[in-house]
C-alpha cells in the first residue's frame, strides 16, 4: 500500500542507521521489525513526529518463538518477540512494530515514559513471559499471584493441572501466601503521612458489591478525599490465552464467550474475524447480517445490565429490577435463535451453527415494538433524577487527549466528544451498509458516559430493524473447505472427502500459517484477537486485547481528589467486566 511505503520511507530517512524488515501478514496491517536498541526513539518518532502520528498504544504483548515451526515463519529469528500495536486516529490505520529478543530471560527498554497505558501492558508481559523492562516504575506481577513460580505463557510452562504435581498447602506456604497479601504503601511509592495528617489506607473489595466482581482497590485517603488508588486485578484470571494455544481453532469458540461474559456472541465475532482472515474465508451476506443483528441484541443486553447496576450503585434500587426484566426479553430472542442465553457460542468459522428459526421475524418485531417505550421510562426514572445527576455530573472527568493516552475506547471515549466507532470508521461484517448515528458527549464525565450508552441502545434498535427488513437470502455457512463443522455434502463422494471431513470434525481445520488481528466495537470498547498460526490445528499464539484492561488502569488517575462515594460513580460509569480485564 502507498501509505505503508510512505511510512517506511519516513522511518528510513529519519533512522538511516537502523535496519527495518517488513513482514507480510494476512490482515494487511503494516508490520515492521525494528532493532532493540532504537525502540524508544522509533516509537517516540511514530507518536510525535511522523505525519498522521500513531498517538494510541493499542496493545503491547509478546510471543515465545522458541518452539515455532520455522519453515512457516519467514521472519527474523528470535527467541521472543515483543509486539506493539499502534493506531493513528488521523490516518485511520494500525501499524505493528516487532522487536526480536534473545536469551532465556531477555530485557527491553520500557516505554512507560511515552505512553501512560504501557505500564500495565509491560507488567503483563513480565508476568506471563518473564521479559523485563528496564526503567519501568514498578515491574511486578499483575495477573498471577505474587508467589507464583514461572511465567505461564512461556511454552515450557504447564497448561493443565494434570501436568503439575498435586497441590499441597503446608504451613510455610500458607504463611508466605498471607504475607504476600499485605499491602505495603512504600512499594507503590505512597507516603503514610503528609505534613499535617496521617493517611488512611482502605480496602475496597475484593468482596464488595460496588466492584461488581472480585476486584481489590486500595485507597490512600486524607479524610474522605482520595489521594491515590492501587487496583489489584487477576482474581478472575483463567489463562484464556494459554487455553487458546491448547484448543483447536474450532473448540476455542466457547472459551471466548467467557471473556466479556455480558457480550455473548460479540466475543465469538472478534475471534472468528481473525480466524477467517487467516483462512481466507469470505462469509455469505446473510451470515454478515445475522451476525450484526445478534451482536446488537447483546449490546442492548449488556447495556441494560450496566444501566440497572449503575443506578443501584448510586442508591436507586428500582431500575435494576425493571431493566433485568427487559434483559430477559432480549434473552428470549437470543435463546430462540441460538439455543443458549448468556453463552450461546453460536457463531462458527465461516458462518453460523444453524440458520434462523421459523418465526424469528415475529420475535424481533415484538421486541422492537416494546423496547423504545421502556427506554423513555428509564430516561425519566434515572437520567432525569436529580440525585443521579448530582452524583454523576462533573465527576470522573477526563479529556479526549487523556483518554487516548490511557487507551480508552468505546462509549468512554465518545463521552469526551470523539465520534470514533469501529463500526463506522473501520467497518466489519457489513456494518458499512447500515444507517445509524454515533452518540457523543462533551464533558467526559460520568453523566455523559451514561447518556452515550443509553443512546447507543436506541441506535442498536435501528440496526436490528434494518436487519429485520433487509435480511438477505442465502446460506448460513461459507462454501469453503475450512468452514467448521465442514459441510455434509463433502462427506460421501469418495474416501478422500470422507477422511477430510472426519479430520476436520475430530482435529479441527488446519489454518494456513500467518498472523492476523481483528478489531470490533464491543460492548465495552475496542476488542480484538491477534492470532498466529504456524500451520497447525490450534493457534501458536492467541492474544486477546480487551477494553476493560486499560480502562481499569486509568482508575487511579481519574479518582484523585474525589471522595470515596464518588469512586462508586466512577466505577459504575466505567462499565467494565472483571473477566474482560483478567482473561
Amino acid at each position: 500500500m502507498k501509505s505503508n511505503r510512505v511510512i517506511l520511507e519516513q522511518l528510513q530517512s529519519r533512522f538511516s542507521d537502523a535496519t527495518f524488515t517488513e513482514q507480510t501478514t494476512k490482515d494487511e496491517i503494516f508490520t515492521l521489525w525494528i532493532p532493540l536498541d532504537q525502540v524508544q526513539k522509533i516509537l517516540r518518532y511514530l507518536k510525535y513526529e511522523i505525519q498522521s502520528p500513531f498517538t494510541f498504544l493499542y496493545d503491547l504483548t509478546a510471543v515465545d518463538e522458541r518452539t515455532r515451526n520455522r519453515s512457516t515463519n519467514h521472519v527474523p529469528h528470535a527467541d521472543f518477540t515483543l509486539v506493539y500495536h499502534l493506531f493513528s486516529y488521523t490516518g485511520n490505520c494500525f501499524i505493528r512494530i516487532k522487536v526480536g529478543l534473545f536469551g532465556e530471560y531477555p530485557s527491553a527498554p520500557s516505554i512507560t515514559s511515552l505512553w501512560a497505558n504501557a505500564n500495565w501492558y509491560e507488567r503483563e508481559v513480565f508476568d506471563l513471559f518473564g521479559i523485563k523492562f528496564e526503567g519501568h516504575p514498578h515491574l511486578a506481577r499483575i495477573l498471577m499471584p505474587r508467589t507464583w513460580e514461572g511465567h505461564p505463557l512461556r511454552k515450557e510452562h504447564p497448561a493443565r493441572a494434570t501436568e503439575m504435581g498435586p497441590f499441597r498447602l503446608w504451613d510455610e506456604k500458607e504463611d508466605r501466601e498471607q504475607e504476600a497479601l499485605l499491602f505495603r504503601p512504600e512499594e507503590w511509592g505512597l507516603e503514610r503521612q503528609s505534613e499535617d495528617s496521617d493517611f488512611m489506607f482502605m480496602n475496597i473489595g475484593p468482596q464488595h458489591p460496588g466492584t461488581h466482581g472480585v476486584l481489590r482497590i486500595i485507597l490512600q485517603l486524607d479524610g474522605e478525599d482520595i489521594v491515590d488508588a492501587v487496583p489489584e486485578i487477576g482474581f478472575h484470571h483463567r489463562g484464556a490465552e494459554k487455553m487458546g494455544e491448547r484448543q483447536s481453532w474450532h473448540t476455542y469458540i466457547p472459551y471466548t464467550d467467557r471473556v466479556d461474559y455480558l457480550g455473548g456472541v460479540m466475543n465469538n465475532l472478534a475471534y472468528l474475524l481473525a480466524v477467517e482472515k487467516l483462512a481466507g474465508i469470505e462469509v455469505p451476506e446473510r451470515v454478515k447480517v445475522i451476525r450484526v443483528m445478534m451482536c446488537e441484541f447483546f449490546r442492548i443486553a449488556s447495556h441494560l445490565v450496566w444501566y440497572g447496576t449503575f443506578a443501584q450503585d448510586l442508591g436507586q434500587l428500582s431500575p435494576v429490577f425493571y431493566m433485568f426484566s427487559d434483559r430477559e426479553k432480549v434473552f428470549q430472542v437470543v435463546e430462540a435463535v441460538c439455543g443458549g442465553r448468556m453463552h450461546p457460542n453460536w457463531f462458527r468459522i465461516g458462518g453460523l451453527s444453524q440458520d434462523l428459526p421459523k418465526g424469528w421475524e415475529t420475535l424481533v418485531q415484538n421486541f422492537l415494538d416494546y423496547f423504545p417505550k421502556r427506554l423513555k421510562e428509564y430516561d425519566a426514572m434515572v437520567l432525569k433524577n436529580s440525585l443521579f445527576k448530582a452524583r454523576t455530573k462533573g465527576i470522573g472527568i477526563f479529556t479526549l487527549e487523556e483518554a487516548i493516552e490511557w487507551g480508552v475506547t468505546g462509549a468512554n471515549l465518545r463521552a469526551c466528544g470523539s465520534d470514533w466507532d469501529f463500526r463506522k470508521k473501520r467497518p466489519y461484517s457489513g456494518y458499512e451498509f447500515f444507517d445509524f448515528d454515533i452518540p457523543t458527549g462533551q464533558n467526559g464525565d460520568c453523566y455523559d458516559r451514561a447518556l452515550v450508552r443509553v443512546e447507543e441502545m436506541r441506535q442498536s434498535l435501528r440496526i436490528i430493524e434494518q436487519c429485520l427488513k433487509h435480511m438477505p437470502e442465502g446460506s448460513y455457512k461459507a462454501d469453503h473447505p475450512l468452514t467448521t463443522p465442514p459441510l455434509k455434502k463433502h462427506t460421501m463422494q469418495d474416501i478422500e472427502t470422507l477422511i477430510t471431513h472426519f479430520l476436520n470434525v475430530s482435529w479441527g481445520p488446519v489454518i494456513p500459517a500467518g498472523e492476523a488481528m481483528s478489531c470490533i466495537e464491543a460492548t465495552k470498547g475496542a476488542n480484538s484477537y491477534y492470532l498466529i498460526s504456524d500451520g497447525n490445528t490450534s493457534p501458536y499464539r492467541a492474544r486477546i486485547r480487551t477494553p476493560s484492561f486499560p480502562h481499569m488502569q486509568m482508575l487511579p488517575y481519574i479518582t484523585r481528589g474525589y471522595t470515596v462515594a464518588d469512586l462508586l460513580s466512577i466505577l459504575g460509569a466505567m462499565d467494565y467486566v472483571l473477566a474482560d480485564i483478567d482473561r
